[in-house]
């Protein structure tokens, strides 16, 4: 009769490596109390200078109008809106690695959730500047909000997709950033604790809030956790549907299509999963991190990765189907012409979607492609090109051509101000990570502790020897009476 085990011999440990509370303590506290290395201040000088271009872009476009982009009286959403719904979708993986897993008891979401949730506030912080600068006139943007006013009976209109992102969005971003910076305060006591400049102290200190570690913080630290993982869960269906609203409430053929939000969801979290492992695979090597970051947490993701892109390349199928049984003969010329036909002025885009969300994720069916590194960076980059082209496909092609001749648009191609609006939130984007891979730990501390008596390497060993040995082998070597 074997020993009973608490976690199976079966999956590779999570923490790999000789270690102990102490060492976890130092390999993950050591980025953040050493001087940047020569590669961050070069990642984050090329952050910077992007960023910069993205505020003299957005400066045009404030100073001389929207007229600055390519828009046109067809094509009024163009590159803007589509950066808007890919940031979002960007977004999805942190808050369901955090919330979701959690709530599953998920142990290998410890080394990934901190960097995924970071990833979340930042994606919704690019997000959410693409409506507020396609408004034109952004010093009215406080129009959308409800509040009491003295301008008679003008109201926000409640039936505006434009209201639905304001809400949803600013929710999404709430919870999610209480969750990320709660589940931060243990590890940043820690770093108070650890310093020896006064400023550190001062700063962690701070951000700390009186953290001693106690029984009764622990404990309140837990109840948080969960309540706000009860809160966030539902925010992963309900942000990217009501941004699939915008298009599904409307009646422009290929838009007007009931899919769109479990498709939605389901492209949101394959993208951001994708952008997670973009980073990580970066971030593991970068920092030293493999230990903690491990080729299984790179292959469960990747097996995400593949189980949601064929949810997605699924949802395609039935969008073309629909199109082609439901009669409507609008409906079947925007997917016919304007996009399956690739002789079309978009079609090229249309199979650029096919061939890099679809197709390219079923190498992951392979054991040996999910557990390779330059296999995992090369499809998280293609996954997240795939996902773009997406959006754009669903925004410019169902509006460039819609009911009559006479309106249909010429070729719609970016300015150089779209495009560098675009690069700027890249920009924003890699700065902020930086500065949090330099200013906090990358991985949560508290929890790879946790769970290090479990899943890490050399306890996963010791389990193994003794579920080797018998009951009354354990009895006899440790001198105890077996009926005892």
């Amino acid at each position: 009769m074997a020993l009973l085990r608490y976690e199976s011999q079966v999956r590779a440990p999570l923490v790999a490596g000789d270690k102990d509370y102490h060492q976890v303590t130092e390999d993950i506290c050591r980025p953040v109390e050493t001087r940047p290395t020569k590669a961050w201040w070069i990642g984050f000088s090329i952050s910077v200078l992007v960023l910069i271009f993205g505020i003299v872009s957005v400066t045009m476009e404030v100073t001389y109008g929207v007229g600055q982009w390519n828009l046109n009286k067809t094509i009024g959403w163009g590159w803007d809106i589509t950066n808007f719904v890919w940031w979002i979708g960007i977004g999805h993986a942190g808050t369901l690695i955090s919330a979701i897993l959690l709530l599953f008891r998920q142990g290998w979401r410890t080394g990934v959730n901190r960097a995924a949730e970071a990833m979340t506030i930042f994606a919704v912080i690019c997000a959410g500047q693409f409506p507020i600068w396609h408004m034109g006139r952004v010093w009215d943007a406080f129009f959308v909000f409800p509040y009491p006013n003295t301008r008679g009976p003008l109201w926000v209109n409640f039936n505006s997709p434009l209201l639905w992102d304001v809400f949803a969005i600013s929710t999404y971003f709430t919870v999610s950033l209480l969750f990320w910076y709660s589940g931060l305060i243990p590890d940043v006591a820690t770093l108070r604790d650890r310093a020896k400049l006064k400023w550190r102290k001062l700063f962690y200190g701070i951000a700390a809030f009186g953290w001693t570690g106690s029984t009764k913080h622990w404990q309140r630290h837990e109840a948080l956790s969960l309540v706000l993982a009860g809160l966030a869960t539902p925010l992963v269906l309900s942000v990217h549907t009501i941004v699939s609203f915008d298009f599904a409430t409307s009646v422009v053929p290929g838009w007007h299509t009931t899919i769109f939000p479990p498709y939605f969801v389901a492209g949101a979290i394959f993208s951001g999963f994708a952008m997670v492992q973009t980073l990580l695979v970066v971030t593991r090597k970068v920092l030293a991190l493999e230990e903690y970051i491990t080729i299984e947490h790179i292959d469960v993701m990747n097996k995400i990765i593949v189980l949601t892109g064929s949810i997605v390349g699924i949802a395609y199928l039935t969008e073309l189907f629909i199109a082609w049984y439901g009669g409507n003969a609008f409906e079947w010329h925007a997917f016919k012409e304007n996009r399956l036909n690739l002789a079309s002025p978009y079609g090229w885009a249309y199979w650029i979607m096919m061939g890099c969300n679809v197709l390219s994720p079923q190498i992951f069916w392979f054991r040996k492609m999910r557990r390779n590194l330059f296999v995992t960076f090369f499809m998280s980059i293609l996954v997240n090109i795939g996902m773009w082209f997406e959006r754009f496909v669903i925004i410019v092609t169902s509006i460039y051509r819609e009911y009559l001749p006479s309106a249909w648009s010429t070729y719609y191609s970016p300015t150089i101000w779209e495009v560098g609006f675009y690069m700027g939130t890249f920009g924003l984007f890699f700065t902020c990570y930086f500065l949090f891979a330099k200013f906090f730990p990358v991985i949560a501390l508290a929890e790879i502790k946790h769970i290090l008596k479990k899943n890490g390497e050399n306890f996963k060993e010791k389990m193994g020897e003794l579920e080797s040995e018998t009951v009354e082998e354990f009895a006899e070597k440790h001198g105890h009476d077996h009926g005892a």
